[in-house]
C-alpha cells in the first residue's frame, strides 16, 4: 500500500470504494464484541417487534467501517482525530455495506508544534439498494510531507 503524499493531494478526489458482505453472524459477534447488548443487533424476533425486517448492525460498526475507509485509503500512519456521524437508515443481516469517501478539505494546522496535516473526508455508508444509511465526516491527520 502506498500512503498519499500530502502535496500531491488533489482536492476534491474519490477515495476507492469498500464493499462488506453483512452476514447474521458478523452483526451479532460485532455487537457482542463491543459489549452491546441492545435486542435488535441479536434477537430478530425483537428487531421485527420494533418494524426492522431483521436485525441490524449497531452504530460502532458503521463508526468502523468509516473508519476503515478512511484509514485504509491513507495508510497506517494516518490517524481519525474527528468522526461525525449520522444515523439515517439501517444496514441489515444479509445486506450488502458499501462505503463511498471523497476528500473535501486539506489543511495544515499550525497552531500545534509540530503542525498537523489535516484532510477532511465525507463518506457515505450506503446498502446494496444504494439508499443512504450513515454520512459520516472524517477528518484525518496524515504524516508529514516529506
Amino acid at each position: 500500500m502506498t500512503e498519499p503524499e500530502w502535496n500531491a493531494l488533489s482536492v476534491p478526489a474519490d477515495l476507492p470504494e469498500v464493499v462488506d458482505e453483512i452476514t447474521y453472524q458478523r452483526v451479532i459477534e460485532n455487537a457482542g464484541a463491543t459489549w452491546d447488548y441492545f435486542p435488535g443487533h441479536f434477537d430478530p424476533d425483537y428487531a421485527q417487534s420494533q418494524g426492522n425486517p431483521t436485525i441490524y448492525v449497531n452504530t460502532m460498526h458503521l463508526a468502523g467501517f468509516a473508519d476503515r475507509i478512511a484509514t485504509d485509503w491513507a495508510g497506517p500512519r494516518s490517524r481519525v482525530v474527528r468522526r461525525s456521524m449520522r444515523l439515517t437508515g439501517s444496514i441489515y443481516a444479509g445486506d450488502t455495506m458499501i462505503g463511498r469517501g471523497r476528500i473535501v478539505a486539506k489543511r495544515c494546522d499550525t497552531s500545534v508544534d509540530p503542525p498537523r496535516y489535516l484532510v477532511d473526508l465525507r463518506i457515505e455508508v450506503r446498502n446494496q439498494h444504494d439508499a443512504l444509511c450513515c454520512p459520516v465526516d472524517i477528518t484525518l491527520q496524515l504524516p508529514p510531507p516529506r
